[in-house]
Parts: structure tokens; C-alpha cells; sequence
């Protein structure tokens, strides 16, 4: 891991490079100016960064996919996943998310938060690519992954259970008020999960194909196409 300097007004930002296999993220700090009033809870907080950082994202040719907010060893982080919007047209043929991208949104939206303030402490905002390990937090995002394998998290769970690991199977409406029900299958069972009592919610890599699919040598050893 490597991690780059570089100044944004007063505010440091550290531009870190990872493995492709994982996730790259700008990251800068904050202190708040009003430090002083009264706390809103951590969900409230997630709450008003999703609403702002929603469309400083779309506008700039991004889709949010989550936002974390937590505290860590060293203070509050403010961390924001981000994924290119493939129906934005400068976008077409750009592919993922790379280092420009995380430091960009990162001034813009760090200018938008320095305004808006919404958070009562000091602390770092750091933009990432989602990694292979996406996290899953509106329907669309669990419509598009179906079939692959998924972490699911409940706040109150069904049945006395709140964490479910399984592979994702289908997106029904809800025969309630709330939202729609996320269908995740484990050892043959089915479970319908409340997409509105999900917490957090992950796809979970299989990581030995990938590392089978990383060490594949190619035709010849040399790096050419096998002749047709």
C-alpha cells in the first residue's frame, strides 16, 4: 500500500493506492465549526450525509452506493463508496472507479460538507471505490446482484436471527407498508428479509476463483493469444 500527500486549501488528503482486488480512497479531515450543539445520533448523522452526498455524486457523474459513519482508532470517519454511472454519457467506456475519481469527488464534496456541516465533531472523510465486496443498500442495488452471494445484517431481526449469509434470489413487494423483501437463500431454505430492517448488506467474493482466475498463464507463457 502506498499513500500520496497532497494539500486541498488547509485540508490534508492522503491518496492511498491499493491492490485492484480491493478498493482506492482519497481521504481528508474536517473539524467542525460548531462542536457545540446539540448531538444528533450516528443515524441521523448517516442520514443527512446521505442526503447531501446523493446529488453532489449523480451531478458529478456518480452513483453513491453507501456511506459509512463510524468511529476508529484514530477518530470519526465520514467514508463514502462510490461507483461510476454508466447512463451518465461522459462516463461510456470508462469503466470503474480509479484514483482521479475519489480525489475529485472528494473536493467536491468536502466543499459541500465544509458548508453544510452536518456532523458536530472533527473528522475525515475518505472516498472509495466500493471494492469487490460491494456494499448493498437500495433495492436496485440488491435487484442487480441477484445470484450472487450476500452478508445481510438486520437492526431487529425475524425469528430471534439478524445475520444471514446466502445467495440472493429475488426482490418482492412487501404485503405491508414497508418496503420491498429481499429473498436470500441459505442450505435450501429461503428467508424474506425486510429491506427495511437491513442494517448492512454485502456481496461476499468468491475469492478462490478469483485467485485461480488471477494465476491462469496465458497461451505460451509469453502473454499471446492462443492462434485460431
Amino acid at each position: 500500500m502506498v499513500a500520496q500527500q497532497v494539500e486541498i486549501g488547509k485540508l490534508p488528503l492522503k491518496r492511498w493506492a491499493c491492490a485492484p482486488a480491493f478498493r482506492i480512497f482519497c481521504l481528508t479531515a474536517f473539524t467542525s465549526r460548531s462542536p457545540d450543539r446539540c448531538l444528533k445520533t450516528p443515524a441521523d448523522i448517516r442520514q443527512s450525509l446521505l442526503e447531501i452526498a446523493e446529488p453532489v455524486c449523480r451531478d458529478s457523474g456518480y452513483e453513491l452506493v453507501d456511506i459509512e459513519y463510524a468511529s476508529s482508532p484514530a477518530g470519526w470517519v465520514v467514508r463514502v463508496y462510490i461507483d461510476r454511472l454508466q447512463d451518465w454519457p461522459p462516463a461510456a467506456g470508462k469503466g470503474g472507479i480509479s484514483f482521479d475519481d475519489c480525489e475529485l469527488l472528494s473536493r467536491q464534496l468536502g466543499a459541500v460538507l465544509d458548508v453544510e456541516d452536518p456532523v458536530p465533531h472533527a473528522y475525515s472523510l475518505e472516498v472509495s471505490s466500493p471494492g469487490l465486496d460491494r456494499p448493498l443498500r437500495t433495492a436496485e442495488h440488491f435487484q442487480r446482484y441477484l445470484g450472487e452471494i450476500a452478508k445481510v445484517a438486520l437492526r431487529d431481526g425475524i425469528a430471534g436471527r439478524r445475520n444471514f449469509k446466502g445467495i440472493l434470489r429475488a426482490l418482492e413487494p412487501s404485503p405491508g407498508p414497508d418496503a420491498e423483501v429481499v429473498v436470500i437463500e441459505i442450505d435450501e431454505t429461503e428467508f424474506r428479509l425486510p429491506l427495511a430492517d437491513v442494517a448492512s448488506a454485502r456481496l461476499v467474493p468468491d475469492w478462490d476463483a478469483l485467485m485461480k482466475q488471477n494465476r491462469r498463464p496465458t497461451a505460451g507463457g509469453d502473454g499471446s493469444q492462443p492462434g485460431r
